[in-house]
């Protein structure tokens, strides 16, 4: 066997032992570890990064997801028999409620028609005491009002049933978002069919992209020569949505795809599915956009989602490419021919067959009139719910926490009332001295005292200075109704027929002065029944009663009527010079209508949370500040002041039998013009004049009562009935001596008086003898 040379092998052994021995490049052991430090570094980064995009998604995925703002809702209108209401008129009032009608009642919230009656499929409603089922309601009709009401559901007759309550305004955050939450159950299978077929039909089984959603998008946006069709999935989509700007940038995209695998890791897709319903953006209601279908099948159809036939659903999905582009109000073509390819999609998927598909096609839009159903209709009447809740809530609470506000606001009563401002101040700036005028005018209930209408000024729709809660103005004769309470609660020294004075009084004022009051027309009217003093607003009268029984008892008497503002206790204050606000003197107004038992005013009925909790309740509650019988004689003479007085030309308007009470009130100049008072169901306080407090050429009479009166004709339908108290006796009174008589005296009228108070004496008519003249008697009484 042959052996190599050993100088061979030598060799070889030294060539392995030189390879060995050669030393790495310094220079590229330097950059492997440059390299491996930098890829643990971005590795370090990229995690970290992750990390931090994880933690944002599960922050707001498992907090408060969104910001839901407060709805506020009107009253609702309560129907019962007897109700003077006409058939057209509760069609328009449905119809105001996005009621539609249709022959089959196929739906809630749906209404059909017959010559003298309605049959009503009402929607179910959470109200702040109870929540109401659907049910079949059949409402007839007589000739000026309701004949009776049948509850077909329950096969009763119903005394009283009141409808859904109609949805006035919203509290918003700061980023103006809407959306009524739903859950997936509650979500119809049809639409959730029609986002599978058309936005994402691998949903099910990608990890949060889809290369195959995009290859298929890319070959059907060649084929058709356009963007028909998008490759993010509806995880992508809620991503963009719920957690990125609209910006368009690599950065944003790629933040998209992590975050969208983050979300499929951490969460189920029944999960994802029920924050994309409730996140999608799918218009735009004026400054507030409207998300989630929830919000959107109410916006564009009137109805709750669970009622929205196959069609409405389609025209719904199709609208998630584009709300502005395929916008059913403003471009209808575009809308119909996207609907049907939903329709299209959902067949060629199998989710509904050719036929449901075809019906579906001939059906129209049936999108309703665009009514801003989130924008605040009367903002000065918000205005006063909003002060009054943040008496408990915080301003993020009515901001993101989705109450539901029930109000005591009665829509007709509000827009007659704006009605009516709109034209009396502008037949009143007819006037040549009558210009830039403005307004305040609060509305309530008789009874309770909830607040019915407000307007903070001429432009009821303005959402600018609030003067029915703002405007402090010197209420002039206003005051006068109570000075007289103040004195009639002295009945031993003063009644319905006391004489009093009503001549020239100086009284010593600030620094040695004298303040000498006129009355209005500049006249003496001498010695005067007391009732006729109030009822012809003697100013000189008033205030020597207002000094007998004291400046300091008058402003007690407001105070213990719900007056907290400080009162000046000086004698002008007996002729209106301390101003107040035109809801202060409601509120004192609203006493005199409670007949001496003071209601705090209301604007709530109740508060309830998102899930239908009620939180609070506002009750009614009463409590007895002043005299009953002083107040029914009070009263009494303020009858006298529209049937006799300065408030006579209100029977222009009204019907002479309502026997109003009201008191008309004019400033100094004429800056001012007031007027205050009730019929058998509303009172009303207005208030004209302008700001800059220049004299606006307006008396009480001349203006506030024109406004008032062509309000109480729209919206007044029971007459004013005065009940006495128990220890109050209506006697008759000779009015030529002022002495007991009977009902067979010549001229003789009742007058009520506190028990006791009544003169003792009878009139010679009593027993067929003579009378004289009643001034002289007045006057020799005086005397």
């Amino acid at each position: 066997m042959a052996t190599r040379p050993q100088s061979t092998l030598k060799r070889k052994s030294t060539v392995r032992r030189n390879k060995k021995k050669q030393p790495v490049n310094p220079v590229k052991r330097w950059l492997i570890k440059l390299v491996v430090l930098f890829l643990v570094f971005a590795s370090f980064l990229l995690a970290s990064y992750i990390g931090y995009l994880d933690y944002n998604v599960r922050n707001q995925f498992e907090g408060k997801r969104w910001a839901i703002p407060a709805r506020v809702y009107a009253s609702p209108l309560e129907l019962y028999t007897g109700h003077k209401m006409t058939l057209a008129n509760l069609e328009s009032h449905l119809q105001f409620l996005h009621y539609r009608e249709d022959p089959q009642l196929s739906s809630e919230g749906t209404y059909s028609k017959q010559a003298s009656q309605i049959t009503i499929k009402t929607r179910t409603f959470s109200f702040w005491d109870e929540k109401q089922e659907s049910r079949l309601v059949k409402v007839q009709f007589f000739d000026n009002g309701i004949a009776g009401i049948f509850d077909a559901t329950l096969s009763k007759d119903l005394t009283i049933f009141r409808l859904d309550s109609l949805q006035i305004g919203s509290f918003y955050p700061t980023r103006k978002e809407d959306r009524v939450l739903i859950k997936l159950a509650e979500a119809p299978p049809t639409l959730i069919q029609g986002l599978l077929a058309t936005e994402d039909r691998d949903f099910y089984q990608h990890y949060g992209i889809s290369l195959k959603a995009i290859a298929r998008a890319m070959w059907a946006n060649v084929r058709a020569g356009g963007i028909v069709q998008g490759g993010s999935t509806i995880t992508q989509q809620l991503i963009k949505n719920f957690y990125l700007t609209n910006e368009r940038s690599f950065v944003r995209k790629i933040n998209e795809v992590f975050m969208s695998l983050i979300i499929e890791y951490r969460y189920d897709k029944d999960e994802i599915l029920e924050a994309y319903l409730n996140e999608v953006y799918l218009g735009q209601d004026g400054a507030s956009a409207v998300h989630g279908f929830g919000l959107a099948s109410e916006f564009y159809f009137g109805q709750p989602l669970k009622n929205l036939p196959l069609t409405q659903v389609a025209s719904l999905v199709a609208l998630v490419r584009g709300p502005s582009y395929y916008d059913p109000r403003r471009y209808p073509d575009r809308a119909l021919e996207r609907r049907d390819l939903v329709l299209d999609k959902m067949a060629e998927m199998n989710y509904i067959n050719e036929q449901q598909r075809d019906e579906s096609k001939k059906e129209p839009l049936k999108v309703i009139a665009n009514t801003h159903r989130s924008v605040n209709r009367y903002p000065a009447f918000l205005d006063v719910v909003k002060r009054q809740l943040r008496e408990t809530y915080k301003e993020d609470d009515l901001t993101s926490e989705g109450l539901n506000i029930f109000t005591t606001l009665e829509p007709h009563v509000q827009d007659a009332l704006e009605k009516t401002v709109a034209e009396k101040i502008k037949e009143l700036q007819k006037n040549p001295k009558a210009r830039q005028l403005e307004t305040a005018v609060v509305v309530t209930r008789k009874e309770d005292g909830e607040i019915v209408g407000l307007v903070g000024g001429s432009d009821p729709k303005s959402a600018g200075f609030n003067r029915a809660l703002d405007a402090v103005r010197p209420i002039g004769s206003l005051i006068k109704p109570f000075v007289y309470l103040t004195a009639l609660e002295y009945p031993s020294k003063y009644t319905i027929t006391t004489p009093v004075s009503d001549t020239t009084i100086r009284i010593k004022a600030a620094k040695g002065q004298l303040w000498e009051p006129k009355n209005y027309d500049n006249t003496q009217h001498g010695i005067v029944p007391f009732h006729k003093a109030l009822a012809n607003s003697y100013n000189l009268a008033t205030v020597r009663i207002g000094m007998d029984i004291g400046v300091a008892r008058v402003a007690k008497t407001l105070k213990s009527m719900g007056i907290t503002r400080s009162i000046e206790l000086f004698p002008s204050f007996l002729l209106g010079a301390s101003p107040l606000t035109p809801m202060e003197v409601t509120q004192i107004y609203q006493t005199l209508a409670g007949d001496g038992f003071t209601s705090p005013l209301r604007s709530i009925r109740g508060v309830v949370d998102s899930e239908g909790k009620r939180l609070q309740s506002y009750p009614f509650t009463v409590r007895q500040t002043v005299d009953p019988s002083a107040t029914y004689i009070t009263n009494t003479i303020m009858q006298e002041v529209m049937n006799e007085g300065t408030g006579r030309s209100a029977y222009n308007y009204v019907p002479r039998e309502f026997q109003l009470v009201g008191k008309t009130g004019t400033t100094n100049e004429m800056r001012d013009s007031w007027f205050a008072g009730f019929s058998g169901d509303y009172l009303s306080v207005v208030w004209v004049g302008r700001d800059d407090n220049k004299p606006a050429g307006l008396t009480g009479s001349t203006g506030a009562l024109k406004l008032w009166a062509g309000l109480m004709q729209k919206i007044s339908t029971r007459p004013v009935l005065l009940t006495p108290p128990d220890n109050v006796d209506l006697v008759w009174i000779d009015p030529f001596t002022g002495l007991l008589a009977n009902k067979d005296c010549p001229g003789v009228s009742q007058f009520p008086y506190i028990r006791g108070s009544a003169p003792k004496a009878s009139s010679p008519c009593v027993n067929g003898g003579g009378n004289e003249n009643p001034d002289n008697w007045l006057n020799n009484l005086f005397q």
